[in-house]
């Protein structure tokens, strides 16, 4: 397969590849998205063989106005409709009981269907210039880093779909929040850019999905069923106080290994191949994460220390990430 690489004056061409049941990259202010027509079941499967994804991993269903909802959702209960008023179009993906021609394989055979509507303009002209509804996962190949930059999508899916568009976006650096607004409760089962604190601000008996809390526990959501987010390279998180932490891993480097550290704030390490800075709020780290880790692959570093402390808000999305990303390979300091 030949994949065209296009910027944002090229999205006519890219609109019309989805209507005809194309595969097309495209940026929102998460991460790069792999979409195709969620309607088109045959579409849709060449999404899970683009990415090497498992067919029992669902997908969400990413819109270009409020009203398409009613194309998808059974029902639209009251708690949603206060999510949808207060945060849509934005990084955030909602949950509903589905309607019965949505096809199985995007809702992986279950009875619900997440669904999101982007604030990036160039998501949302795509998607209102196809005249389709959008399914779209990260768009990356299964279990790596999700993609932030252009050029991570093409190392991963050149080749593999018919279109990538090179565009601006992905401020947040992390995938969408994901709440579960199918029945009586409000839960969150993936943390994103919007946060739990910002939720309870209109709906005060939200909680997150028990998955969350106990981070061994794998959550019924979008994205994460899977291990995921994965550097090629090992990943340690070390978490505490900053100086206990920046100890513990200053004595555990050595010339032996060819390592890097993610540090959380500017950092010196003496025997550290490689050094990225996070940021200096967990915002920034969210931003910085799936990148950082793309980086310490292309550099050939083997094994990579994370500074970490545990935070609320936003620091809830990175924790639950990095966790994922070192296969729960964490260090208490």
């Amino acid at each position: 397969m030949i994949t065209k690489i296009i910027d944002t004056s090229d999205i006519e061409s890219a609109a019309k590849c989805l209507k005809n049941g194309g595969t097309v990259v495209f940026p929102t202010e998460t991460v790069y998205g792999l979409g195709a027509d969620a309607f088109n079941p045959d579409a849709i499967e060449k999404i899970y063989i683009a990415k090497g994804r498992p067919s029992d991993n669902p997908l969400i269903v990413h819109i270009s106005d409020i009203s398409d909802v009613s194309f998808l959702a059974r029902s639209i209960t009251p708690n949603a409709k206060i999510l949808m008023e207060i945060f849509w179009p934005g990084p955030l993906t909602l949950i509903f009981k589905k309607k019965d021609n949505v096809p199985d394989k995007v809702t992986a055979g279950l009875d619900t269907v997440a669904v999101r509507y982007p604030s990036n303009e160039t998501a949302r002209k795509l998607i209102k210039q196809s005249g389709v509804l959008v399914a779209a996962p990260s768009a990356n190949l299964s279990g790596s880093p999700s993609p932030t930059i252009c050029e991570d999508v093409v190392s991963d899916l050149n080749g593999r779909v018919d279109y990538i568009i090179d565009g601006t976006g992905c401020e947040i650096g992390l995938e969408s929040t994901v709440v579960d607004v199918s029945g009586n409760e409000t839960v969150i089962l993936r943390p994103g850019g919007i946060t739990l604190e910002m939720i309870k601000e209109y709906i005060p008996n939200a909680k997150l999905d028990g998955g969350l809390i106990d981070e061994k526990t794998i959550p019924k959501c979008p994205g994460l069923k899977y291990k995921h987010y994965s550097p090629k390279a090992e990943l340690i998180v070390v978490q505490g106080e900053r100086e206990n932490v920046r100890k513990y891993i200053s004595s555990k480097l050595n010339k032996s290994r060819k390592a890097g550290v993610l540090s959380y704030g500017e950092a010196e390490y003496e025997n550290a191949e490689l050094i990225i800075n996070a940021g200096n709020n967990m915002e920034e780290y969210a931003h910085n994460l799936f990148s950082a880790l793309r980086t310490f692959d292309k550099k050939g570093i083997t094994l990579i220390y994370a500074e970490f402390n545990i935070e609320d808000g936003m620091g809830v999305a990175v924790r639950n990430r990095l966790y994922k990303a070192a296969n729960h390979n964490i260090i208490e300091v």
